[in-house]
């Protein structure tokens, strides 16, 4: 099979369009989630990205008392690796990002910058909103969260997270579409430039993930498995990379993963044939074990994909939480002494996140295949 065959127009925009879908049950899945959120943050203070840059840069704030205020690792870490309203350009300075609220009374849409990093509640067309611990909650007058207004408020804003993905989206449209233009160009010929450097890793994904664990029908899926691997590897390479337009935790957030995680989950199943239903629904058992092995059987369709989303998840976020600790030791001792050695191994653990990225974008779409391979083979049930 030819690479123009693999890259035609048809499965680039089978491609975009699921990379367009991840974006958007990814912004819906977030959104939920901070629906679910407890109202209970009343008086709970927001510590704003400004003064989080001040800690990871070493200043120290005072008091009334003219105490000190101790460098709390903990929250600086947990600010950087989580998705914000705001994206950190250098400094002090931020990208105020869209807010997006669909209410019971209306849509409202008004930029970040309204909130002064959570400084400052925002008077809108239907409610006042302030940003708490980077959530956005209705309050009232004394600033205290109103939780029957905040009940009815769908936050669909375009995070740090969302930018991001889409950033990531761009990428691989535009890495695709040049990659099948030049083969088109030159078809027959050797590849040449960009070209020469996406192929070895397109055969990789097609003869060590797809067939191997696919088997023929594998062309079937080649448009998923490339998205999602490509996916995963531009988000994981920019998540490593500390200035704009990188910094950003998507495969480190939990609700990406779960949306990655669904698709393979979906993708398995709706293949599935009469074999793979049959071993779920009819086990090779006697009929009187049905009640324990159809139940158990229906728990591994599940806990199969939700070991995919926790093991990108984790391993990711691991890598961010290991780096900005080994930055933080600077702080916690307060030394110059210390600095050498925590830029040597934050050094070496970048290098090991570089293959960590690879690694994870990898495993995540080998496992896919295996799962959607189990599902569609006809030989292994014979």
């Amino acid at each position: 099979m030819t690479f123009t065959h693999i890259l035609n127009s048809k499965k680039i925009r089978f491609s975009a369009v699921l990379a367009f879908i991840l974006v958007f049950v990814s912004l819906n899945v977030s959104s939920r989630a901070q629906e679910a959120a407890p109202h209970t943050l009343a008086d709970t203070t927001f510590s704003s990205t400004v003064e989080s840059d001040a800690h990871i840069a070493g200043t120290e704030h005072t008091e009334g008392d003219g105490e000190h205020e101790k460098f709390d690792p903990t929250s600086a870490i947990m600010e950087h690796i989580a998705d914000s309203h705001y994206w950190h350009l250098w400094g002090h300075t931020s990208l105020p990002l869209p807010v997006i609220l669909f209410t019971d009374k209306g849509a409202e849409v008004f930029s970040s910058s309204q909130f002064h990093h959570g400084e400052q509640a925002y008077q809108g067309k239907h409610y006042t909103y302030k940003l708490i611990e980077d959530k956005i909650f209705a309050v009232n007058s004394g600033g205290e969260i109103d939780k029957s207004a905040s009940s009815n408020v769908y936050d669909f804003s375009i995070t740090k997270n969302v930018a991001a993905i889409w950033l990531a989206v761009i990428l691989l449209i535009l890495i695709f579409t040049s990659v099948s233009r030049a083969y088109k160009k030159r078809e027959g010929m050797a590849p040449k430039g960009f070209q020469s450097l996406i192929e070895p890793v397109i055969l990789f994904v097609r003869d060590e993930i797809a067939k191997p664990n696919i088997g023929y029908k594998y062309n079937k899926f080649m448009p998923l498995l490339l998205t999602m691997f490509f996916f995963i590897w531009i988000n994981n390479l920019l998540g490593l990379f500390p200035l704009f337009p990188g910094g950003a935790n998507v495969t480190g957030n939990i609700f990406m993963t779960f949306v990655l995680a669904f698709i393979t989950l979906l993708v398995t199943n709706l293949n599935g044939n009469k074999y793979y239903w049959k071993h779920i629904l009819l086990p090779d058992v006697p009929w009187w074990l049905y009640p324990i092995m159809i139940p158990v059987e229906i728990i591994g369709v599940i806990s199969k994909p939700f070991a995919l989303m926790i093991r990108l998840y984790a391993n990711i976020s691991a890598g961010h939480i290991i780096v900005l600790s080994l930055i933080s030791l600077i702080f916690i001792f307060k030394s110059l002494a210390i600095a050498p050695v925590s830029v040597a191994f934050v050094l070496f653990m970048d290098v090991l996140e570089l293959l960590v990225a690879f690694l994870q974008a990898f495993i995540f779409t080998m496992l896919t295949a295996l799962f959607i391979g189990t599902a569609v083979d006809e030989h292994a049930h014979h």
